[in-house]
């Protein structure tokens, strides 16, 4: 039976090229330690995909990865810092001197038909009813390998013992012409993996390549299937999309093809403030600046924030807090329909986003609450976002950009010269430690010790006869101290 996998136009023996044009300064030692120490025990190994790709493109690999016919329990045997991961696609993560070599082993083309090569509970089929792949564990030869690789540009095997270059799928022609293309037949390919297709997206923008035509033909049909994708493998993908340095590229290839409304469900469009976080990013990634996920999902969340804040605007005063806490738990609860960022970032968030209120009230208590805060920096780059947008004034985020400067007198004099509104009830606390679980936990472990050695001294100073005497003297003995607490009076401390 054809492989869906195969295509007509498709060459079945490779171009070995001879010293290809391939920068070898520019190739990790590691990865040239572990395809030698897989050669050496009789393996067959290459460097393959997208560090290839980059070196050829001129770029320098992010990371390096080897493709060889060892399987993972063999690789494991020869790098005792070493560990197999996944479960649909199994690979081996070598360390070497502070360095990760993703070491992955020959795989064949599936077959819906054929069993599992390998016997696991839980696992009796590759592929599901709907074409997805499920378990890619087949293990194969690397002809086979190279076909079941998604498109021709990453299906390139660099030899750099013998500097030849393996290409099965016209690789180098389409790297050449500037061309991105799916091996095999398209809305196949795309159904068995729809993150394909964010690839895809990711790979146009980061390269250059133009889609060829019936790649591109079969995106928009398969888009949909990205909603069926486990929440955890978005949200892998979202990070590189988004946090490699071409963020605004892709998020606007992503648009063009009406990806970024299946990609974020949420109850508003992405608004502008998230394209302004995608090119300061992408900047601050050029630099050699560090950046946060957290970052771009407050500003990507913004939009259906502010639409809930609007909303509770006409609620009584005292319930606008709760409001907000309940705001930003609906914008998370929406979002994790696709994505699931780490539940650590919503601290992040939510501090962000109530320090905007404080930045633009400007009272006494709140200026130096808001310099005060950790996450101040953070909130003072998201006010300058709103202000590229228009969404609030130059002045304010001039005053702020002074006000880091201020001694607290000279904020006291400043802010009499600044009329601000009325304050509202805040918002409860956001940090850490009010979303941990053990918090509360902690508060009563202390005040049971608290009320044990009270009762202690009770038992010290009046000690109970019977349990009459015994209700008598606790009374007593805490009436006594209520009264100290409170400067001689009987009331108890409330």
């Amino acid at each position: 039976m054809t492989s869906p996998h195969e295509s007509a136009s498709l060459p079945t023996r490779p171009t070995r090229t001879q010293s290809p044009a391939l920068p070898r300064g520019r190739i990790s030692r590691n990865a040239r330690a572990v395809v030698a120490t897989l050669r050496d025990a009789g393996h067959h190994a290459y460097l393959v995909g997208g560090c290839v790709r980059d070196l050829l493109l001129g770029r320098a690999p992010k990371d390096f990865d080897v493709a060889t016919d060892a399987h993972p329990e063999a690789i494991c045997a020869l790098f005792p810092r070493s560990r197999p991961i996944g479960r649909r696609f199994r690979i081996v993560h070598v360390r070497m001197r502070g360095e990760v070599i993703e070491v992955s082993t020959f795989r064949s083309a599936v077959d819906a038909a054929a069993p599992p090569a390998e016997t696991t509970p839980g696992m009796s089929a590759h592929v599901a009813a709907n074409g997805v792949i499920l378990r890619d564990n087949a293990y194969g030869t690397l002809d086979e390998d190279a076909f079941r690789r998604d498109f021709t540009v990453n299906a390139l095997y660099y030899d750099p013992e013998d500097d030849v270059l393996l290409d099965y799928c016209d690789g180098m022609a389409d790297i050449a012409n500037g061309t991105l293309r799916l091996i095999g037949d398209p809305p196949t390919r795309l159904r068995e993996d729809p993150v394909r297709i964010l690839r895809a997206m990711r790979f146009a923008a980061k390269l250059d390549l133009q889609l060829d035509a019936a790649t591109e033909a079969a995106i928009a049909p398969a888009g949909a299937l990205l909603a069926d994708m486990p929440a955890a493998r978005l949200a892998d993908e979202f990070r590189k999309l988004f946090l490699t340095g071409h963020g605004a590229e892709t998020f606007a290839v992503l648009e063009r093809y009406g990806l970024d409304e299946v990609l974020f469900s949420l109850p508003q469009p992405v608004g502008e403030v998230f394209r302004k976080a995608l090119a300061n990013s992408d900047r601050r990634i050029h630099q050699g600046k560090p950046v946060t996920e957290a970052f771009l999902l407050a500003a990507l969340l913004w939009p259906s924030y502010t639409e809930h804040l609007h909303r509770a605007a006409s609620l009584p005063r005292a319930q606008r807090a709760e409001a907000m806490s309940v705001a930003s738990s609906a914008c998370f609860s929406a979002l994790r329909q696709t994505i699931a960022p780490p539940r650590r970032h919503t601290y992040f968030v939510r501090d962000v986003w109530e320090l905007q209120r404080l930045l633009e009230r400007r009272t006494a208590k709140d200026v130096q609450a808001a310099l005060a805060h950790r996450r101040f920096r953070a909130a003072y780059d998201f006010l300058l976002l709103r202000v590229q947008t228009g969404e609030v004034p130059p002045a304010l985020a001039d005053w702020w950009t002074e006000a880091q400067t201020w001694t607290p007198e000279q904020v006291r004099e400043q802010l009499g010269a600044v009329a601000t509104p009325e304050e509202e009830p805040s918002a409860p606390p956001t940090d850490e430690a009010t979303h941990n679980d053990t918090a509360p936990k902690r508060r009563r472990r202390r005040r049971r010790r608290r009320e044990g050695r009270s009762r202690g001294r009770q038992r010290t100073t009046n000690p109970p006869a019977n349990s009459e005497e015994r209700t008598e003297g606790r009374t007593s003995v805490s009436a006594s101290q209520a009264a100290q607490a409170n400067g001689g009076s009987a009331q108890p401390p409330l």
